[in-house]
């Protein structure tokens, strides 16, 4: 006899698979220790933020989260690795304990941080939803899509946020739907739809993947929050924590000063208390997190600090060309701040 599954939603997924995961939740930390290396759910490829090079590094600005927590815990970046996830099944990835963590281009909304099994740990990039056109369709704003059939990509806030701003402003749409944000480009580029919606870095970032860039537009119109960031699995307040205070770390290291190319020096030579406290020359704060003291020499010796990682990976350095926007620190009109390290 053949019994008939029921046709279960990706909500209930979601639910089965965070009941699942919860043993998995009980030291994180442990259990990478034990491994050997730290896995990272990453996406299958943007530019900017998680790309391989061409020797199959992978490289970004995502990919520095990750290498930030392999150098705190095991003072070597390259026992990190990274299992590509598209948009659908990244989630259930690290439910089920496939990943550790997931500094992978994942919004952080209300229904994901709450009966799902995983917890956010901090923004790393405050983006938005746009749009993208053929420069040819004669197009210069948002409020011009009427009747426009729009590619994005399935299980994503982009297509949500979608649904949202056509009903806003009371405009038709007509809209095609992939199962990978790569596909719902490739369909755009193929002349399938009108336009392209996802994250305006993520536009940004597929620009560099056109013969000819200049015959697609990026409209100027944001029409969502995308505050960006690593997921861990919920039940595991120490690894939490570890995550959490890591982001922060590059944070607290651009608005110290204190970089790659500076750091040890500092560690050895700073009189400047909080600098100090920082840098693991007084106090304890490592071991409270289960690390060694200068865990934060570690990462920005590995990575440099908040900046450098932005600089290098999505800034003027990089093809990406992007402003700090409000990704700047509070102290220059942005939105990033680091808690005190005290």
């Amino acid at each position: 006899m053949t019994m008939k599954m029921p046709n279960l939603g990706l909500g209930a997924i979601l639910a089965a698979a965070c009941l699942l995961a919860q043993p998995a939740a009980a030291d994180t930390l442990k259990a990478i220790r034990d491994r050997g290396n730290i896995i990272c759910g990453t996406s299958t490829g943007v530019a900017g933020f998680s790309t391989q090079d061409a020797n199959g590094r992978w490289q970004g600005f995502d990919i520095d989260i990750c290498r930030a927590l392999a150098a705190a815990i095991f003072n070597d970046t390259e026992k990190a690795s990274f299992v590509p996830l598209t948009s659908k099944d990244r989630l259930i990835a690290l439910q089920t304990g496939e990943i550790d963590v997931l500094p992978r281009t994942t919004t952080w909304t209300l229904a994901r941080n709450t009966g799902q099994g995983v917890t956010f740990t901090g923004v790393n990039y405050y983006d938005g939803q746009g749009f993208m056109v053929p420069k040819k369709l004669g197009v210069a704003t948002a409020s011009k899509l009427d009747g426009a059939s729009i590619c994005v990509a399935q299980g994503t806030t982009s297509e949500l946020n979608l649904a949202d701003y056509f009903r806003r402003t009371k405009m038709k749409y007509e809209v095609a739907a992939f199962g990978t944000a790569e596909d719902a480009l490739k369909a755009y580029e193929s002349g399938r739809c009108d336009a392209y919606t996802t994250d305006v870095s993520a536009l940004s970032a597929n620009l560099l993947k056109f013969r000819d860039p200049g015959d697609h537009v990026v409209l100027p119109e944001v029409i969502s929050k995308e505050p960006l960031g690593p997921w861990v699995r919920s039940g595991d307040d120490a690894w939490f924590n570890l995550v959490r205070w890591t982001l922060f770390t590059l944070i607290n290291a651009e608005e110290l000063g204190v970089t790659k190319a500076n750091v040890r020096e500092l560690a050895e030579t700073s009189a400047n208390p909080e600098i100090r406290r920082f840098l693991g020359k007084d106090g304890k704060f490592g071991e409270a997190l289960g690390v060694t003291n200068d865990w934060t020499v570690r990462i920005i010796a590995a990575v440099g600090n908040y900046g450098e990682s932005f600089e290098r990976n999505l800034g003027r350095s990089s093809p990406m060309k992007l402003q700090r926007g409000p990704n700047a620190l509070w102290t220059e009109g942005g939105l990033q701040y680091s808690p005190p390290f005290r």
